[in-house]
């Protein structure tokens, strides 16, 4: 019985017999497999999966501690296991259901600076550079007053889900999104300017 349900037992059997009836089997055969509807395969096989969380690189990386720079433009892309879309498909008795996860973008939320992504990022190479980039931090400034010297950043990822049956049943489910905090170092580079004494 489902939680909160408030019906004595005797009411769900009753209610169960009315919508299944009973099915005889010969001995020394075997018994049938139960009817899974769709929705609840659906359900059963999402629940059993488990997206990895948004691992990221980034760029410039400057020194032996591979730093950014205060003011310019961080290229952040997406690495390793950090999946954009994902399916999962099912099987009971005669029923198949295929579960899609999508994400459109990396969140990023760094402290002191700003994030803007439309997608999961681009590698920084030489070629791309002159393309530009669709996910980027600004650090607004360096990372000297944080533990270890380094900025963290919450990564995020949204995954949209839907799923599809062969007994007809389509729908959505609740977005499941998956988190992770990681650092970046952040360098200033800071000028002085002096004025000359003497005129040449």
């Amino acid at each position: 019985m489902a939680d909160g349900d408030e019906r004595d037992f005797g009411e769900v059997m009753a209610d169960y017999y009315a919508d299944n009836a009973p099915v005889y089997v010969p001995a020394g055969q075997a018994a049938p497999e139960p009817v899974i509807d769709g929705a609840t395969l659906a359900q059963a096989a999402w629940d059993a999966v488990t997206i990895p969380t948004a691992t990221i690189a980034y760029n410039p990386m400057v020194g032996d501690v591979g730093a950014t720079i205060v003011g310019l433009d961080t290229w952040v892309w997406a690495t390793g296991d950090t999946p954009k879309e994902v399916t999962v498909t099912a099987t009971a008795g005669a029923t198949t259901a295929t579960i899609t996860a999508t994400a459109k973008w990396l969140t990023l939320q760094p402290k002191d600076g700003t994030a803007k992504c439309t997608g999961f990022g681009i590698p920084w190479t030489e070629e791309n550079d002159a393309k530009g980039t669709n996910c980027k931090i600004i650090f607004n400034r360096s990372s000297a007053h944080f533990k270890d010297s380094v900025t963290p950043v919450d990564v995020k990822v949204n995954y949209a889900i839907t799923y599809t049956a062969t007994d007809g049943a389509t729908g959505t489910m609740d977005t499941h999104t998956t988190s992770t905090t990681t650092t970046i170092p952040v360098a200033e580079i800071q000028t002085i300017i002096v004025q000359p004494t003497d005129e040449p």
